[in-house]
């Protein structure tokens, strides 16, 4: 059977180092492997890694919005506010929006090819699963 590893979405190469950085410094993501056209990264507590593609592509996906790289907090929307913030004072255009009440998304039009960050409450990630 395979077992799942990581997920891979591109980052306008302009912009990568400084999205890389906000993963590592703001998310506290750890660099596993780094290539000058990808990272490979996971946050500690975790055993998804999340690998960040340079990207040349000048368009960005119409549906990116269906498409996250997704985080789990009692207070989603300030989080993704104040990284909103910190990508602002690095001179990008980051905004803050929500899907519903309870999950809130950051996009970075210029850097954020083919995705968005989320945050939503925990409770609706408590998925019934039996072991």
């Amino acid at each position: 059977m395979l077992q799942f590893n990581h997920v891979a979405n591109r980052i306008d190469g302009r912009h990568f180092d400084i999205i890389v950085a906000m993963f590592l410094e703001k998310l506290g993501f750890e660099t596993l492997r780094r290539l000058d056209r990808a990272i490979w990264m996971r946050q500690p507590g975790t055993n998804i890694d999340l690998q960040l593609n340079r990207s040349v592509e000048q368009s960005r996906d119409d549906d990116k919005l269906k498409s996250q790289v997704s985080f789990l907090s009692t207070t989603p929307q300030q989080d993704l506010e104040e990284l909103a913030i910190w990508l602002r004072e690095r001179g990008l255009n980051a905004q803050v929006s929500a899907y519903t009440t309870r999950e809130f998304y950051l996009d970075v039009p210029e850097a954020f090819v083919d995705f968005v960050v989320e945050a939503m409450l925990p409770e609706l990630a408590d998925y019934p699963i039996k072991e």
